[in-house]
């Protein structure tokens, strides 16, 4: 591909200034376009160092709305972002529906360099390659355009062109250590990027190689390329996307039904347990933090089950420097204009501390799927998507512990009617509740498909019997003890 490629000498057509214009005037209007039909796109550059990126996407957004689009320069990795899973950075910086982000380097260029300079594994950077791929798969299958560029220059011209930069004090500064080191390295490097464009070259995000021997060809080849692909999606518009198979390993389906609600805790076992487990806990918050070992945990439940009192006992014995706690509510415009695990992406937490979700991104196959807030095909693919980022949070390094709070019909209803009538309880309560609570048994149905298709060995789901609430949070305390103590005794 890249090393069979034939790099021709161009000599400008007598009417490539006219193109260029008519192609980026074209441009602005597809950009409006996309902005009516609400379609994100995103654009990746990735190639040689000195091959004119900077210059070709300075010229391909000319002409486009710059309240619509945004510009991202990938460079090195800061000490927050190296301290979340690898593709946070990346994916924090996908665009709103109708917008569109260019990558200047992104993804490509962080794993291949880090491949190269041998800062990561084999195993490791065959991980990053499967995580890449499912990152593209999941943005195209839930609306995005993605669609990537390589800069191409032979060792020859990219040797020429630094060494102008390198002569002139001006241009200098643009001249960047990796660029010497690649060109010194030209054939391991191309090497790399021929297998690495070939293991991520799927059609719903093709790669386009740019011959970047003559910058105006190379501006040209661009916006003709993008014309072309954004043209094609957009009459095609939004299709469902295919199922993929769930390839993980799912424990034993857990069934609600069985699940005994009759267990409970004495007033002075309670209080006996709570004192140990909290001083056990601020322990192991010690040891998380200095083994850099994060920890997320997920609550969901029914409505009125107790979660937020769970949740106060757990926190009770950690250092409140060291985790934070997220109510999730209805996403923000922002939120809601992007992938559905966008605003989760963001709320991660640094290796070493804790973040607990009170409720998660498993209202897409529960709310969402029952309030037809999005589409059939999109919480049946949900559970693969959510099965995916778990796992990632996994391949990081994450513990992730996943509670389900369960109470009966019964145990709710009587706590609804106590909120309701008492004064400093009704604003726990509200019509949406009762709505909620007409629709049980198809909750009942969502949650037991939820658990029997998401309780994988990485991130398993716990059942917390709440109709007792302090036997429910004494066991969430314990759980959650011995998930850290399995871990840090490896």
């Amino acid at each position: 591909m890249l090393k069979e490629y034939r790099f021709q000498k161009v000599e400008l057509v007598p009417d490539i200034e006219e193109c260029l214009e008519n192609a980026k005037l074209e441009l602005s209007k597809k950009q409006m376009l996309l902005k009516d039909k609400k379609i994100p796109v995103v654009v990746l550059f990735e190639g040689w160092g000195a091959s004119g990126i900077g210059t070709t996407l300075g010229k391909v957004i000319q002409n486009m709305d710059p309240r619509f689009y945004n510009v991202v320069k990938m460079g090195k990795i800061s000490e927050n972002d190296a301290r979340k899973p690898f593709l946070y950075r990346h994916f924090y910086e996908i665009p709103e529906n109708g917008k569109v982000t260019f990558y200047d380097h992104g993804w490509m260029d962080e794993v291949t360099g880090q491949y190269l300079r041998q800062e990561i594994s084999k195993k490791e950077y065959k991980e990053k390659i499967e995580s890449i791929q499912k990152f593209e798969r999941t943005l195209v299958d839930n609306g995005y355009i993605v669609i990537k560029f390589f800069f191409h220059l032979s060792k020859k011209d990219q040797d020429k062109r630094i060494k102008k930069l390198l002569d002139h004090k001006n241009t200098a500064w643009r001249v960047s250590d990796n660029d010497t080191w690649q060109n010194k390295h030209y054939d391991k490097c191309i090497n790399i990027y021929e297998k690495y464009i070939s293991q991520t070259n799927p059609a719903y995000a093709p790669w386009y190689i740019i011959d970047a021997t003559n910058k105006k060809i190379a501006q040209l080849q661009v916006l003709e390329t993008l014309l072309a692909y954004l043209d094609i999606r957009i009459r095609k518009g939004k299709e469902d996307a295919p199922l993929v198979k769930n390839i993980f390993h799912l424990n034993e389906s857990i069934d609600l039904n069985k699940v005994d609600l009759t267990v409970t805790i004495n007033e002075e076992d309670y209080r006996s347990e709570l004192k140990k487990c909290r001083k056990r806990l601020k322990e192991l918050h010690n040891i998380l933090y200095r083994k850099k070992i994060p920890v997320i945990i997920a609550y969901e439940g029914w409505d009125a089950a107790g979660k937020g009192g769970n949740i106060k006992r757990v926190t009770s014995g950690l250092d409140p420097r060291g985790f934070t706690v997220y109510p999730i509510a209805a996403p923000d415009k922002g939120e809601l204009n992007r992938h559905y695990l966008w605003r989760f992406y963001k709320r991660l937490p640094k290796d070493g501390h804790i973040a607990i979700f009170d409720r998660t991104w498993y209202g897409r196959v529960m709310v969402e799927r029952l309030e037809g807030l999005c589409s059939e095909n999109d919480w049946q693919r949900a559970y693969n998507e959510m099965n995916e980022f778990e796992y990632e949070l996994h391949q990081w390094g994450a513990i992730i512990i996943k509670f389900w709070v369960h109470i009966d019909n019964q145990t709710q209803l009587e706590r609804f009617t106590e909120r309701q009538n008492t004064p400093e309880k009704q604003w726990k309560i509200t019509d949406e509740d009762w709505r909620n609570r007409e629709k049980w048994n198809q909750y009942e149905e969502a949650i037991r498909e939820m658990i029997e298709k998401t309780n994988t060995d990485f991130a398993p789901w716990y059942i917390l019997e709440s109709v007792d609430k302090k036997y429910a949070r004494i066991k969430a305390m314990k759980i959650l003890i011995n998930e850290i103590e399995k871990r840090i005794a490896k």
